[in-house]
């Protein structure tokens, strides 16, 4: 895949290297999470959809953020550890990353400049605020945190005929 996107470089939480071309040619949610928020609860959702849909071409992405309220303050061991315990996610986790401001990560940079949101391009308004890219790579649709994962069910079916 040629797309910038797709080679911005992301470390998951276990500290290996990857890029979204290491997924291509699937559908891809990319969410940032935080263990805890009010909408963590979010996590059984999300795994929910990443084994319901994992076998059509859907891969589920977190990247846990600690900008919102402080409430990812773990390192990367103990929101693995809470996840797995609370949740039994078992889709990729990252590396914990900023998703605004001058330390956001580039991929998050590129997420909202291809899907502004409610604060415009420049911000993503709180945690698992979600981006839903096509398997062909284009930016689909952003999708707020009050969006609970069930309700992206249509749309990742679409994208997956």
């Amino acid at each position: 895949m040629s797309d910038a996107l797709f080679n911005i470089p992301c470390t998951t939480i276990k500290g290996e290297q990857k890029t979204l071309a290491d997924f291509g040619g699937k559908a891809v949610l990319v969410v940032n999470t935080a263990s805890q928020c009010g909408f963590t609860p979010q996590y059984r959702g999300l795994e929910h959809l990443w084994q319901e849909y994992k076998g059509q071409g859907l891969v589920v992405l977190g990247f846990p953020c600690n900008q919102f309220g402080k409430q990812e303050p773990g390192n990367e061991g103990a929101i693995a550890e809470f996840c797995e315990l609370n949740f039994g996610v078992s889709f990729p986790l990252f590396k914990k990353i900023d998703v605004n401001g001058a330390e956001a990560h580039p991929l998050f940079v590129q997420l909202k400049k291809r899907a502004p949101g409610l604060l415009g391009s420049q911000g993503v308004k709180w945690n698992f605020t979600k981006f839903l890219i096509g398997q062909d790579g284009k930016l689909v649709k952003r999708f707020a945190p009050t969006t609970k994962p069930e309700e992206l069910t249509a749309e990742i079916e679409a994208l997956l005929k």
